[in-house]
């Protein structure tokens, strides 16, 4: 004997059937609403000690290690503030490594994890990658994945140098993040 379903079930069924339909072709479309944020940070990097929080940790034997130099690799663990003074509000961390990736050291490859600890983001990541033209002062990476509050992200990263001192290997590096979440 069929099994037999109430008009109810029937057109309910129906109705997610048509729903899902319809989701599946405004996705292939592009057409699902996709919420777009910019975000500005500062990154604060420290070349030299004491409290250095970029460093080089493996280059090619008899080489100076350093930016100038093919095959280096340097570990990242710079403070992430809200503005580019050294007091303003740390909102986390930009931990990572960079590698001097061409011949004439003009271009770093660049896998850094934003780790928010912050109260809005707190506990949440982004994960930028990309090559950084290192004589430039626009600089376009990518944002190709987060975590927690930023899951299911994409988009792109600027890096600016705000201010650069020699003398003293610091820098400020202005972080603009445009972002869209899915």
């Amino acid at each position: 004997m069929a099994t037999s379903y109430s008009t109810p079930i029937k057109f309910m069924s129906l109705s997610v059937l048509l729903i899902s339909m319809m989701m599946m072709v405004c996705e292939v479309n592009g057409q699902l609403p996709r919420r777009e944020t910019t975000l500005v940070y500062y990154l604060q990097d420290r070349a030299t000690e004491p409290n250095a929080t970029v460093a080089p940790v493996v280059g090619i034997r008899g080489r100076d290690w350093n930016y100038n130099t093919f095959g280096t690799i340097f570990v990242v663990d710079d403070p992430v503030r809200v503005g580019p003074s050294p007091l303003s509000t740390e909102v986390g961390r930009a931990q990572g490594m960079l590698v001097v990736s061409a011949h004439d050291a003009r271009n770093v490859n660049v896998v850094l994890s934003i780790v928010f600890n912050d109260l809005e983001y707190r506990g949440s990541t982004l994960e930028l990658q990309g090559l950084s033209r290192q004589r430039e002062n626009y600089k376009e990476i990518s944002v190709v994945s987060g975590t927690g509050r930023f899951r299911f992200v994409r988009g792109f990263a600027v890096l600016q140098t705000a201010l650069y001192d020699a003398e003293t290997a610091q820098s400020i590096v202005r972080l603009t993040l445009t972002l869209r979440q899915y």
